[in-house]
C-alpha cells in the first residue's frame, strides 16, 4: 500500500504553492497578461500553466509548512516579489503613455479622450494610440518571453524564503525617474516640430494681423502633428528596444537577495 507522510504532503504542496504567488503576482502586475480587460480566471489559468511547467526547475523549496505562520509570509514575500518584478515592466509602458500624452497636447488633442476598456478609464487618444502601438511592439520583440525567462531564473538568483535587498529596491526607483525622460525622448520629434510650426505662426499672425490663427493654426498643427508621427514611428524601435533592456536588466538586479554580514571577532 502506498502511504504518504504529512512531512511528504507539505513538501510536494510546497514545490507548487510558493512558486505560484510570485508568479500570479507577476502575471496581475506586468502588462499583457495584467490588463484589466484580461478576466480573474485566465490569469489564475496562465499563472497555474506556468507554475507546473516551472516547478521541477526550481531549487528546493525552504522546509516550511505552507499553512503555518511563517509559511503565510514567505507568501506575502512572494507576492511582493512578484509585483515588484512586475512593475518594472510596466514602468516601460507608463513612459511610452506619457510621451503619448505629451505630443497630444503639443498636437491640440488634450481635449480628445477616448475610452480605454483595458484600464476602464478615460485616456487621451494620442496615450491610447502609443500604448496599443507600444503593446504590439512588446509582443513582436517577445517581450512576453524575455519577463517569464526573467521570473524563472529569479527562483535561482532569488529563491524562495529569500528577502530582496534594499539596495537592488533602488534600482526601481533609478528605472522610475527614466519615465520622465524616456516620455520627452520618445515625443521630442512631434515637440519639436510644432514648436518650430508655432513659432511661425507667431510671425505670420504678428505679420497679419487680420489672420485667424485659430481657423488656420489647428488643422495645421494637428496634420503636422500625424505627419511627424508617422514618420517617426520606425524609430521608435530602437529606442523601446533600449528601454526593455534596461528594464529586464532592473529585474535581474531585484531579484537579488539580502547580502549576510559577519561579524569579526
Amino acid at each position: 500500500m502506498f502511504n504518504v507522510s504529512s512531512t511528504q504532503m507539505y513538501a510536494w504542496i510546497a514545490e507548487f504553492f510558493w512558486p505560484f504567488f510570485r508568479i500570479l503576482a507577476l502575471v496581475m502586475s506586468a502588462p499583457l497578461f495584467g490588463a484589466t480587460g484580461v478576466p480573474p480566471g485566465v490569469k489564475i489559468g496562465i499563472s497555474i500553466v506556468l507554475t507546473i511547467i516551472v516547478a521541477p526547475l526550481l531549487p528546493a523549496m525552504p522546509d516550511i509548512q505552507p499553512a503555518s505562520a511563517q509559511g503565510m509570509l514567505i507568501m506575502a514575500q512572494q507576492l511582493l516579489i512578484g509585483f515588484t518584478l512586475g512593475f518594472a515592466i510596466r514602468l516601460v509602458f507608463t513612459a511610452m503613455e506619457m510621451a503619448g500624452h505629451i505630443a497630444g497636447l503639443q498636437m491640440g488633442l488634450g481635449f480628445a479622450t477616448f475610452f480605454d476598456p483595458q484600464n476602464s478609464t478615460q485616456v487621451p487618444l494620442m496615450g491610447q494610440f502609443v500604448g496599443v502601438m507600444t503593446m504590439l511592439l512588446f509582443v513582436t520583440l517577445n517581450g512576453h518571453l524575455m519577463m517569464i525567462a526573467t521570473l524563472v531564473e529569479s527562483f535561482n538568483t532569488l529563491p524562495v524564503g529569500t528577502s530582496m535587498a534594499g539596495q537592488s529596491l533602488f534600482a526601481l526607483v533609478i528605472l522610475a525617474k527614466n519615465i520622465f525622460s524616456w516620455g520627452v525622448q520618445m515625443s521630442l520629434p512631434v515637440v519639436a516640430a510644432l514648436t518650430l510650426i508655432n513659432i511661425g505662426l507667431g510671425v505670420l499672425t504678428r505679420a497679419s494681423p487680420q489672420l485667424n490663427i485659430f481657423a488656420v493654426g489647428f488643422p495645421l498643427t494637428l496634420g503636422a502633428g500625424f505627419l511627424v508621427m508617422a514618420i517617426s514611428v520606425p524609430y521608435f524601435l530602437p529606442l523601446f528596444n533600449g528601454m526593455m533592456e534596461e528594464s529586464i536588466d532592473t529585474m535581474l538586479r531585484l531579484a537579488q537577495p539580502t547580502p549576510i554580514t559577519t561579524t569579526a571577532h
